[in-house]
């Protein structure tokens, strides 16, 4: 009898302490799983950080605003005047929205410089909260390792055609939270210059050869393709002779130049624009074929204003192309 009960005693209690396991393991469980789901919202929520704004900037880094700038610097006198024209203030810019722009910044904005040698201690005394930079200048590569450290949010841009101005300008103007501006700023201007491309290619014109050519104190070279102006060029119809005789590029040859006799012959000047005019002249304007030169004798050898062909022309992309447009088919575009 004894034997009996002390059996059905010892069932319970193996019976009591198998349930405890369960129960203990149960609970184990359960807390881990607490414990993992906290981990994955914790994980969650610093991978899905609300920011005002994100993109991809020209040097593919992803740059993230976490509030829209108000106090934004421009180490690019071009690049300032697009976050202007995007609805954007400065706090700081370089030298060069004054000596070539001439951009109506307000007077309290801080010089900070120039494009190529900023002051990145200036620019930190302002406080930024936005710095903008070119990827043609080393020195910005310099100064974004320091805003970097500082933990001060940067963007690089490249602009050379008009293609990249409107990029840019659509980033400004997400940013700002101004895409009226875009449209007003951008996209007219893309339909203005579309409208004279398109008169151009409806009409079946003759080829038109050209020399571009930028001028500098010390010397000029011919242009092809990488620049802002040809690139104009290129799209209004013309073949520049600098794509045919590749040794134009490091030295005008007057050989060469004889041999094609462009039709147009185009200058933009670079720095002192009469010490750059003075070297033409005083160089291949004293080789006596140059007058024989058709497009000399026929008035076509142009000085372009720098405004609309050496300065990016940002909103004003559109009088750029009207204006080699009205100089090149005179009875298209009166």
């Amino acid at each position: 009898m004894n034997k009996a009960f002390n059996s059905i005693k010892l069932s319970k209690v193996n019976m009591y302490l198998k349930a405890t396991k369960r129960i203990s393991m149960l609970l184990l469980i359960i807390s881990l799983g607490f414990l993992f789901t906290g981990c994955n919202r914790q994980a969650e929520m610093e991978t899905n950080l609300e920011y005002s704004y994100s993109f991809t900037d020209s040097l593919g880094n992803r740059v993230q605003l976490e509030n829209t700038p108000e106090r934004v610097v421009s180490l690019v006198g071009s690049y300032a005047e697009t976050w202007m024209l995007a609805g954007g203030s400065l706090v700081g810019v370089t030298n060069d929205v004054i000596t070539e722009r001439a951009i109506d910044v307000p007077s309290e904005t801080k010089i900070v410089g120039t494009i190529k040698e900023p002051n990145i201690e200036e620019v930190l005394a302002l406080s930024p909260d936005f710095v903008i930079l070119t990827t043609d200048v080393e020195s910005h590569k310099k100064a974004a390792d320091i805003l970097e450290q500082s933990k001060i949010p940067y963007a690089f841009f490249k602009v050379e055609h008009f293609e990249d101005y409107l990029h840019m300008l659509d980033i400004c103007t997400d940013i700002t939270g101004n895409k009226d501006l875009y449209e007003k700023n951008g996209l007219a201007v893309k339909k203005q210059i579309d409208k004279i491309v398109s008169k151009i290619y409806e009409k079946d014109y003759p080829e038109v050869e050209i020399l571009f050519i930028r001028a500098f104190s010390s010397g000029a070279k011919a242009k092809h393709d990488d620049n802002m102006a040809c690139k104009i060029f290129n799209d209004l119809g013309t073949v520049n002779i600098a794509a045919k005789h590749e040794s134009l590029l490091e030295q005008l040859s007057m050989e060469e130049i004889i041999e094609e006799d462009p039709d147009y012959i185009f200058v933009v000047t670079m720095g002192d624009s009469q010490k750059a005019i003075q070297a033409l002249k005083d160089g291949i304007e004293k080789n006596p074929a140059w007058s024989d030169l058709s497009a000399v004798k026929n008035d076509r050898y142009i000085v372009l204003p720098k405004d609309l062909f050496h300065y990016k022309p940002n909103a004003r992309w559109g009088e750029s192309y009207e204006y080699i447009a009205k100089i090149l088919y005179p009875e298209e575009f009166r």
